[in-house]
C-alpha cells in the first residue's frame, strides 16, 4: 500500500437515477474502508429511490426499479452507514463533482447530522487528468494494467477506484502519500470550493464568494450589500440543500460580525449612521 493513513480512508461509488444532485436518488452505494493498517472492510447496499429509475439510466448500469422495490430507503439505511464511515476520509472517481454532493444530499433529506465538510476529499478522476486526462476504464489500464470488466457496477467501480489511486501514488514522484495532500491536489481548479458543488467558493483571501452567474467573483458580503434580494433567491430556487446550508452559515456570520460592530458604537454613532442613511435616501 503506497497511501500513508492516519485514518480509515472510504473510497466509495454511487449509482443513482440520475445526474441531477437536487432532483436524483441514490439506487446503489459501495464503499471500500481501508484502514492505517491495510485491512480493508466492504459495505455495498442497494437502495429505493422512492421514485422511478429512467429506462436510458438502468441501461447504464443495470440496476431498475424491481430491483431496488423492496430494498430501504436511504433513511432508513442511515444509522448503518454513519456507524461503518465514522471519522474516515473520503476518496472517489468525479466524487468532487458528483458522489460528494449527492452523498451530503441525501443525508440533509434524511435529517442526518453526519457532517462531510469535516472530511478530507480525494478526487482520483483530477488527479487522473491532471496527469493523464481519461476515463476510468482507461486509468485502470494504464495504471493497472488490466481491463476493467463490469465497468457501471458501484463495487466494481469503487475496487477500480481504490487500486488506480493506490497505482497513482507509486507512478508519479510529485504525489505525496498523505491523504492531506492528495486532496488538495486533487481540487478541480484554483479556486477551493466553500460547498460540493462548487456554486460558492474561497477567494485568495478566504472570503466567502459566489462561483457562478452574474455574481461570481463577488463576496457574500459585497451581493448581500448590492442586492439583498440574491439570497433569498438562491434559497429558493433549485440549488442543493448543502450549498443553501453553507450560504446560510455564511450570511449568519456576516449578520455576527455586523452585529459586533454594532455594539461597539456609541448612541451618537449609531444616530449619526441612521441620519446619513435617511440623506442619501432622499436626495
Amino acid at each position: 500500500m503506497n497511501i500513508k493513513l492516519t485514518k480509515s480512508l472510504a473510497i466509495f461509488d454511487l449509482e443513482a437515477t440520475g445526474l441531477s444532485v437536487t432532483q436524483d436518488r441514490i439506487v446503489e452505494i459501495a464503499i471500500i474502508k481501508i484502514a492505517p493498517d491495510g485491512t480493508r472492510t466492504e459495505y455495498t447496499k442497494r437502495v429505493n429511490p422512492e421514485r422511478s429509475i429512467p429506462k436510458e439510466v438502468s441501461e447504464i448500469h443495470g440496476i431498475y426499479d424491481d430491483d431496488v422495490k423492496d430494498a430501504p430507503t436511504f433513511k432508513e439505511i442511515v444509522p448503518e452507514l454513519e456507524a461503518f464511515l465514522g471519522d474516515a476520509d473520503f476518496a472517489g472517481y468525479n466524487s468532487n463533482k458528483f458522489d460528494l454532493p449527492m452523498l451530503a444530499e441525501e443525508f440533509l433529506r434524511a435529517g442526518s447530522s453526519f457532517d462531510l465538510s469535516v472530511k478530507k476529499h480525494i478526487d482520483v478522476q483530477n488527479i487522473f487528468h491532471k496527469m493523464e486526462q481519461r476515463t476510468l476504464i482507461a486509468a485502470y489500464r494504464f495504471y493497472c494494467d488490466k481491463q476493467l470488466e463490469g465497468a457501471h457496477n458501484a463495487m466494481v467501480d469503487a475496487n477500480a477506484t481504490w487500486e488506480v489511486l493506490d497505482a497513482q501514488i507509486s507512478h508519479y514522484e510529485e504525489l505525496k502519500e498523505d491523504v492531506d495532500f492528495l486532496a488538495d491536489f486533487s481540487l478541480f481548479g484554483d479556486t477551493k470550493r466553500l460547498d460540493f458543488a462548487g456554486r460558492l467558493a474561497y477567494n485568495e483571501k478566504g472570503e466567502a464568494v459566489y462561483n457562478f452567474g452574474k455574481h461570481k467573483g463577488k463576496t457574500i458580503k459585497q451581493v448581500a450589500q448590492l442586492e439583498p434580494g440574491y439570497y433569498g433567491w438562491m434559497l429558493d430556487a433549485d440549488f442543493p440543500l448543502y450549498t443553501k446550508q453553507c450560504l446560510r452559515k455564511e450570511m449568519a456570520k456576516i449578520k455576527a460580525q455586523e452585529q459586533s460592530k454594532d455594539d461597539g458604537k456609541s448612541e451618537e454613532e449609531r444616530y449619526e449612521e441612521k441620519l446619513n442613511a435617511l440623506k442619501n435616501k432622499f436626495k
